[in-house]
């Protein structure tokens, strides 16, 4: 019964992945209407223009760059027992659990790797040059800075051999994460406290766009929300609260600056 399930997720791939990336914005943007954390200074027109707009520059430069996504990868590897995962026997849940878990933590270490070498972060600050802070900035990432997140994400793939099916799980686990901790939603702050232990909360990731750099420099997990606490890079709330704290990057502060062409030469001027 398990691996029919198994099955049905590879063949459905596409799909499922549009289905729960859909679905999921709709429920957090709905959420960010109802209950919004924080009052948005330059409201969603030009910014959701903006923010989509790049991701289908990024969703269609994929396909032409990469002939295979990062599941076709994974396909090709299994087929070819390359891996750490593939030369050992642990069983299909626990090689799924042990894969997802070494992506998210390749995930990290990469977004950490982004704020540390100068010319990454010329590419990575798009991301905090956001002046506001809701579900579309999770998906604001430069396209150069994609690709090369691409092609760090198959170097892990094919060194720990990991499943399809992992595979595809980590990308919905990742996208959906990545709306939920960048949405601007309210959550009871007793909620919040206990579901930080679990998973990236909006709270907890809203530090790491803050202006002041170190913490700026905090909060790397998009997922889970053990690395930061492990390695020393987490910082439970922003100094200047979550209502009084300035979004974005000093570089950056006019609206102009989240105009979709300005949003993509933004690496190679200084603002």
């Amino acid at each position: 019964m398990i691996e029919s399930f198994f099955l049905q997720i590879e063949a459905n791939e596409n799909a499922i992945r549009l289905s729960a990336f859909l679905g999921i914005f709709a429920i957090m943007a709905l959420w960010e209407v109802i209950a919004p954390r924080r009052k948005l200074s330059m409201g969603r027109v030009v910014r959701w223009g903006s923010n989509l707009g790049i991701v289908v520059i990024n969703t269609m430069l994929v396909r032409l760059i990469f002939p295979v996504a990062a599941a076709g990868v994974a396909i090709i590897i299994s087929e070819q027992s390359w891996g750490i995962l593939n030369q050992i026997e642990i069983g299909d849940a626990l090689e799924i659990l042990v894969a997802i878990m070494v992506l998210d933590f390749a995930i990290y270490l990469q977004h950490r790797l982004f704020h540390a070498v100068p010319l990454l972060w010329r590419l990575h600050r798009m991301h905090h040059a956001d002046l506001d802070y809701d579900v579309t900035t999770g998906a604001r990432f430069h396209p150069i800075e994609i690709i090369l997140s691409m092609v760090i994400k198959f170097g892990v793939i094919l060194l720990i051999g990991a499943p399809v099916v992992a595979v595809i799980i980590f990308e919905v686990l990742l996208n959906a994460t990545a709306m939920f901790n960048h949405s601007n939603v309210r959550l009871p702050l007793s909620i919040d406290r206990w579901l930080r232990l679990l998973v990236v909360t909006p709270d907890m990731h809203r530090v790491h766009h803050s202006i002041i750099r170190n913490e700026t420099d905090s909060n790397f997990g998009f997922n889970l929300p053990w690395w930061d606490r492990l390695l020393g890079t987490y910082i439970a709330q922003p100094k200047e609260g979550h209502i009084g704290m300035e979004i974005g990057i000093p570089q950056f502060r006019n609206f102009s600056d989240n105009r979709l062409d300005q949003m993509l030469v933004q690496p190679f001027y200084d603002g």
